[in-house]
C-alpha cells in the first residue's frame, strides 16, 4: 500500500484520551483486501477508535465496521459479509521494544501483541487489516438456509433413458437376491 490511511499524530494525546472516526474507503479495502478470497462492497466502512497516552505507550481502543462480498460456499453466488468488530490495540516506541535493534529476536508471549510506530506517528493501518481478515468466515454463505448448487431445471432424465447406466449392469447380476433388510 502506498500511503497510510489511518494516522494519529501522538503529540494530540494524553491519558484522558481522543476519539477519532476514520471513514474506511472502499479504495483502501481493495488494496488490504488482495489476495484474499473476499473483496471490497460498495459501502464505505468506518473505524471509530479512542486513542490515549500512557507513558510513551499509546492504547487503542473502538470498533471497526464494514461490509465485505465474497462468494457463497455452497452456491457460488455472492456472500455479503458484514463486520462489526471491537479492536484493540498497544503501540510502543520502536526504539523502546527490545528486540528493535536484534534482527533475530525471539519475542516473548506478552511482546506479541505490541506493535511499534517511529516518530511521532502512530499507523493503524496493519491493525485494522488484520482484523478485516480475521473475521472473514472461512465457509462464507449467503444465507444460512442456502440449498446449495442444483441442477438447471431443464435437466432431467428422459424418459427413454434406461434405469441403470449400461456400464453398471453386470454388477446387477452379483446383487444378492436375499432380502437385505436381515
Amino acid at each position: 500500500m502506498s500511503a497510510h490511511e489511518f494516522e494519529i499524530s501522538v503529540s494530540e494525546l494524553d491519558a484522558g484520551g481522543k476519539d477519532y472516526r476514520f471513514p474506511l474507503r472502499t479504495e483502501w479495502l481493495r488494496e488490504a483486501l488482495e489476495g484474499s478470497d473476499a473483496a471490497a462492497s460498495d459501502k464505505e466502512g468506518e473505524v471509530a477508535v479512542r486513542v490515549s497516552k500512557s507513558g510513551d505507550d499509546v492504547v487503542v481502543h473502538g470498533t471497526l465496521d464494514a461490509s465485505l462480498l465474497s462468494s457463497c460456499a455452497r452456491c457460488l453466488g455472492e456472500a455479503n459479509i458484514v463486520i462489526s468488530q471491537p479492536i484493540t490495540g498497544l503501540f510502543s516506541p520502536k526504539t523502546s521494544l527490545v528486540g528493535a535493534a536484534k534482527d533475530e529476536y525471539e519475542f516473548a508471549a506478552e511482546e506479541a501483541e505490541v506493535m511499534a510506530y517511529e516518530g511521532e506517528t502512530v499507523v493503524l493501518d496493519d491493525l485494522i487489516r488484520d482484523e478485516l481478515l480475521l473475521e472473514i468466515p472461512m465457509i462464507p454463505l449467503c444465507s444460512e438456509d442456502c440449498p446449495g448448487i442444483r441442477p438447471p431445471p431443464s435437466f432431467e432424465a428422459s424418459p427413454a433413458a434406461p434405469a441403470v447406466d449400461p456400464r453398471l449392469a453386470p454388477l446387477l447380476q452379483i446383487k444378492p437376491s436375499r432380502n437385505l433388510k436381515e
